[in-house]
C-alpha cells in the first residue's frame, strides 16, 4: 500500500550533528512506502547530503505534500510558516527538550511515520498570525507567526508607551515592556510565562498578553479569532516586533502594529493516541509529587 503523500521534505533544527542518523534513517524508510523524498537546503548542506534531493526554504510549501520537522518546537514553527500558506499539513519529531508541538519520537519514528503514511492519523487545525508593520502609511513588514507575535523593548531599560485598538476601537493606553498577541498554540510559551491563560488549541480566540506592564490594573485579554489587535507605539526606544521568537522588525515611534488571524490555519498530524491534556500533564510536570 502506497503513502497518502507522494513528496515529503524533511526540514531539521541547524547545528544538530545528530539529526543525521534520523534523516538518513528517513530517507531510506520513505521510499519504500512510494514517497519521494526532499530534503531542506540548508539541512541538506549542513549534514552533507549531497546524494539527496535537497529543496530551498522558499518552495518547501510549493512542493511537498507534508512536511516533517525533526528537532524541537523551534523547528516546528519555522516549518508552519513554510506550510500555512500552501495548506501543506506538518508533522513533528521531537528531538528537543520541551516538546509542546512535535510528539513523535526518535525511538518510535519510523513505527509512527508508517502510520501516518497510510492515513493512521489524529488531525488537528491549529490557527496562525499575519501582523503588518505600517511607518508614515507605508508597510515596512508583513509577517506569519504560529505562536506569538511580541512587542517588547531591547536591551534599553526604557518602558514603552502604546496605544491597543480592538476591530478600530480604542481599548486602552499602556506603559510597561510590551505586549504578547498569542494564538492558542502559543498560550503554553511565552504567553503562559507572563502570567497568560492556557488557551485549548481549538479556540477560536486570541490572547493579549502584558509584559511587566505599569499598571498591575493591565490584566491579561482574550479576544475572538476574527478580532484585528492594533499596537499604535507612542514612545519607543530600541523597540521590536518578534515573530514566534525567529524573526524581528525594529519599531520606531509612531509605527502601527497589526495583527490579524492568517487566512488559512496549519493542519498538523498527530498519531493515534495523542490527546492535548496528556501533553500538558507532561510537559508542565502536573500531579508530581514533590518531597
Amino acid at each position: 500500500m502506497n503513502s497518502l503523500f507522494k513528496t515529503i521534505v524533511l526540514v531539521g533544527r541547524p547545528s544538530t550533528p545528530t539529526l543525521k542518523e534520523p534523516i538518513l534513517r528517513l530517507v531510506e524508510m520513505l521510499p519504500t512506502h512510494g514517497v519521494r523524498v526532499l530534503i531542506e537546503q540548508e539541512t541538506a548542506t549542513e549534514h552533507q547530503l549531497a546524494d539527496c534531493q535537497s529543496v530551498s526554504r522558499d518552495n518547501v510549501g510549493k512542493l511537498a505534500d507534508l512536511v516533517i520537522s525533526l528537532g524541537g518546537d523551534g523547528v516546528m514553527l519555522g516549518a508552519a510558516r513554510l506550510c500555512a500558506p500552501y495548506h501543506v499539513p506538518l508533522v513533528g519529531i521531537n528531538l528537543g527538550r520541551l516538546g509542546f508541538l512535535t510528539d513523535i519520537s526518535i525511538a518510535s519514528m519510523e513505527e509512527e511515520i508508517t502510520s501516518i503514511l497510510h492515513g493512521a492519523f489524529s488531525p488537528e487545525d491549529r490557527i496562525m498570525l499575519e501582523s503588518v508593520v505600517v511607518r508614515d502609511g507605508k508597510e515596512i513588514d508583513r509577517q506569519l507567526a504560529f505562536n506569538d507575535v511580541v512587542m517588547c523593548r531591547g536591551n534599553t531599560g526604557a518602558m514603552i508607551d502604546f496605544e491597543l485598538f480592538i476591530d478600530g476601537n480604542f481599548v486602552c493606553s499602556q506603559r510597561g515592556d510590551g505586549l504578547i498577541v498569542s494564538t492558542p498554540t502559543g498560550s503554553t510559551a511565552y504567553a503562559l510565562a507572563s502570567g497568560g491563560p492556557i488557551l485549548h488549541p481549538s479556540l477560536p480566540a486570541i490572547a493579549l498578553v502584558p509584559i511587566c506592564p505599569q499598571s498591575l490594573s493591565n490584566r491579561p485579554i482574550v479576544v475572538t479569532d476574527t478580532s484585528s489587535v492594533e499596537l499604535l507605539l507612542t514612545r519607543a526606544h530600541d523597540v521590536h516586533a518578534y515573530y514566534d521568537n525567529q524573526y524581528d522588525c525594529r519599531l520606531q515611534a509612531h509605527d502601527r502594529l497589526t495583527v490579524r488571524r492568517f487566512r488559512n490555519t496549519l493542519r498538523i498530524l498527530h498519531p493515534h493516541g495523542y490527546h492535548y491534556y496528556d501533553t500538558l500533564r507532561e510537559k508542565l510536570r502536573w500531579g508530581e509529587q514533590f518531597v
